[in-house]
C-alpha cells in the first residue's frame, strides 16, 4: 500500500479466527466506521474521513477480501456472506474499545452495513447507506436491457472457476472499466489512487468474486428471511444514491421505507463514486445523520 489517509494511524486488527483487517484510524470522540465499495479500498473515504476526524473517532477498514485485509479462501458460502463480513466490523470496533458505533457503507460496504444493522442492532447506532439497495431489492429492480449496467453481478454469480479466470486474464481492464464508466468527475480519482485500486483488485480476484457470488446466494437468502419475518432497521438511516429509481422504474424512497421507519433519503447528481466526487455533500449527509435524533 503506497497511498494512505494523511494523519491516520494504520493497524492490522484481529476480528476472529485467523482473520485480520487493515484499518486506518483517526480523530477522537464518538466512533463511526466507514466501509468502502467496489472496486476500491478504504482510500475512497480519504476526504470524508479527514473531515469527520475533527469531531469523531473515524475507523476506515479494508473489508475482508479487499485491500490489505486478509483474503481467506472461500471454503463455503459463509466465508464472504455479508453476515460474516458484518461480524468482522463489529469485532473490529470492539477490539478498539467501542461496543456501539455509527456505521456508513458505500456499494459493497453498504450491503455489509445493512446486514450489520439488522444483525447487530445493539451495536450499530446509526446507518449511512450509499448507492446500493439491499441485496434482495437489488436483484428485483434489475430487469431487461437496463440490467446491462450490472453485468458484473451476473458474471460473478456463476460457479467458481470461469469468472475468476476471465477477470484475472484482464484484471486492470475489468476493474478499470467500472472506475471509468461509473464516475461523473474523472478528476476525482487521481492517478496514484486509481493505480492503488487496480493493484489491490488485481491481487484479490478470487475473494472479490466470492463476495459477489455470495450476494447471488446466501446474502439473498438472509435478506429474504428477514423480509418474511418483518425485520427492520431500528436506528436512524440516511440513504444517498443516484436517481436509480427513475432509471430502473421504481420508487427508491418507498423501497427503503419498507426496511426502516426512520429514513432520510437523498439523491445526488454525483456519479457512483460520490465520496470522492462530492465529499462535501457526503460529509454533510453524515454529519446530519450523526446529530439526528431517532424518531
Amino acid at each position: 500500500m503506497t497511498v494512505r489517509i494523511p494523519g491516520f494511524d494504520y493497524r492490522r486488527i484481529a476480528v476472529g479466527g485467523p482473520i485480520a483487517l487493515n484499518a486506518a484510524i483517526g480523530g477522537s470522540g464518538d466512533p463511526i466506521v466507514l466501509l468502502h465499495g467496489f472496486p476500491q479500498t478504504h482510500l475512497m473515504w480519504r476526504h470524508v474521513a479527514s473531515d469527520l476526524a475533527r469531531d469523531y473517532t473515524v475507523i476506515v477498514p479494508d473489508l475482508r477480501g479487499y485491500g490489505e485485509s486478509d483474503k481467506p479462501e472461500a471454503r463455503g458460502a459463509e466465508t464472504y456472506a455479508k453476515r460474516t463480513m458484518a461480524a468482522d466490523v463489529v469485532a473490529l470496533a470492539r477490539a478498539l474499545g467501542f461496543e456501539q458505533f455509527a456505521l456508513a457503507g458505500h456499494d459493497r460496504g453498504a450491503l455489509v452495513a445493512f446486514r450489520a444493522g439488522l444483525d447487530h442492532p445493539g451495536a450499530v447506532t446509526r446507518l449511512g447507506l450509499f448507492d446500493t439497495p439491499p441485496t434482495v431489492d437489488m436483484w428485483e429492480v434489475l430487469h431487461g436491457a437496463d440490467a446491462a449496467v450490472a453485468f458484473h453481478l451476473y458474471l460473478m454469480a456463476q460457479p467458481p472457476g470461469l469468472p475468476e479466470r476471465m477477470i484475472a486474464a484482464s484484471a486492470d481492464e475489468f476493474f478499470g472499466h467500472f472506475l471509468d464508466t461509473w464516475i461523473g468527475d474523472v478528476d476525482a480519482i487521481p492517478a496514484e489512487v486509481r493505480a492503488e485500486y487496480l493493484r489491490a483488485s488485481r491481487e484479490a480476484v478470487p475473494s472479490i468474486v466470492a463476495d459477489f457470488r455470495a450476494s447471488a446466494g446466501i446474502d439473498l437468502e438472509h435478506d429474504r428471511a428477514d423480509r418474511r419475518a418483518g425485520r427492520r432497521l431500528a436506528v436512524p438511516v440516511t440513504v444517498v444514491q443516484q436517481d436509480w429509481g427513475s432509471v430502473l422504474g421504481f420508487d427508491a424512497a418507498a423501497l427503503w421505507r419498507t426496511w426502516t421507519p426512520d429514513l432520510d433519503h437523498r439523491t445526488t447528481r454525483a456519479g457512483h463514486f460520490m465520496a470522492e466526487e462530492a465529499p462535501a455533500e457526503i460529509v454533510a449527509a453524515l454529519r446530519d445523520l450523526l446529530t439526528r435524533r431517532p424518531i
